[in-house]
């Protein structure tokens, strides 16, 4: 039950079916309705249009996985059909091939354990929450050799995490190369089709040139296919909290917030905590020093409601090394001992991380 069955005589129909099956590099067979129950029953992920979803439901069993799709948006007539077949989804295409892919996608690779998805956001400005999560990418990718690991840039007002690690004139695609309609990149191809920062770790940058928006669909349908495949995902989703970090925040299954060990950026994150606490996302604190007026972390975590992560000492040299080619990590860094520490708080099996700020 890898591939997906076809079932439209529509051109418009079947062109964008064969489009977002390459998008998620799923193989396609086409055939009239009503197949045979053998064909019916093997695939994945059974597409229809109104006409064949009355002709599958006249002749064969229910399933799950239908999906029954039409030109421009759904009537009553679809949804009709839809109820008849028993249809999961009623997507209209094109402009609903983002959502196909996500469904599509949502079946791929389904041996694979689930990779963990862990959300970066900043408590204030300036908090540090990008490098931090370069960080958290870096320290993955070393201590799991055999798991790939993909770092998302899902902040639509930064400078492109490319430029923090040093990859901005890597060849690679970015996200304005991840468009459904162009068919440009199958969704498991995605890790080596990105830049690579370091053995098994890739990197998905916004873009700054092409006026590209990264939209909450394509976020949701690469992070989520991705991560079905068994991959990390770290995303940076900046401080928007629009519908891209709504979704990304939906999927994460820990949002680590960054706060500089400040009075003023405690009470700042608060309002930040606030809102995840609001929407029930799994969160804490990743504390950063120096603390000027002596505050400590566990003064920070009682202000904002969450629980501590993990502190860190300031990274030295890290602004002047950010200005010359990118972020280098070192094994031993502050930087890389709180990344440890989070990632031990994810993984029962192994000794927790003790770093103090």
């Amino acid at each position: 039950m890898t591939h997906v069955l076809g079932l439209t005589d529509d051109t418009a129909l079947i062109a964008a079916l064969r489009r977002v099956a390459a998008a998620a590099d799923r193989e396609l067979h086409e055939a009239v309705a009503p197949p045979s129950r053998r064909s019916w029953t093997d695939a994945a992920v059974v597409v229809v249009d109104h006409a064949s979803a009355l002709a599958c439901a006249a002749d064969l069993p229910r399933r799950p996985g239908v999906v029954l799709v039409c030109p421009g948006a759904a009537d009553l007539r679809e949804w009709q059909a839809a109820a008849v077949v028993g249809a999961e989804h009623v997507l209209g295409l094109p402009d609903s091939e983002v959502e196909l892919l996500a469904v599509i996608g949502a079946t791929a690779e389904p041996d694979a354990a689930g990779g963990t998805v862990i959300a970066v956001v900043g408590g204030c400005g300036g908090a540090g929450a990008s490098t931090f999560a370069a960080a958290l990418a870096w320290s993955s990718a070393r201590r799991d050799a055999g798991r790939d690991v993909l770092l998302v840039d899902a902040d639509p007002y930064g400078c492109g995490i490319d430029v923090l690690t040093g990859l901005e004139e890597r060849p690679g695609v970015r996200w304005s190369g991840l468009t459904v309609e162009s068919g440009r990149i199958s969704a498991r191809a995605l890790r080596d089709a990105v830049p690579s920062w370091t053995q098994g770790l890739g990197v998905l940058s916004t873009d700054r040139d092409s006026g590209a928006q990264l939209t909450a669909g394509a976020a949701t349908a690469v992070v989520d296919a991705v991560h079905r495949s068994g991959t990390t995902v770290i995303a940076d989703i900046g401080r928007a909290f629009g519908p891209v970090a709504d979704a990304l925040l939906s999927l994460a299954d820990l949002t680590a917030v960054v706060v500089p060990a400040r009075v003023g950026a405690a009470l700042s994150s608060a309002r930040i905590a606030d809102r995840l606490l609001d929407r029930g996302v799994p969160a804490g604190l990743v504390v950063r020093g120096p603390a000027p007026g002596g505050l400590t972390p566990d003064d920070v975590a009682e202000v904002t409601g969450l629980p501590l992560l993990a502190s860190m000492r300031p990274e030295p040299g890290l602004a002047e090394t950010l200005e010359r080619g990118g972020i280098r990590l070192r094994s031993r860094s502050p930087l890389v001992g709180a990344a440890e520490a989070v990632l031990d708080g994810l993984d029962p099996a192994r000794p927790r991380t003790r770093w103090i700020a």
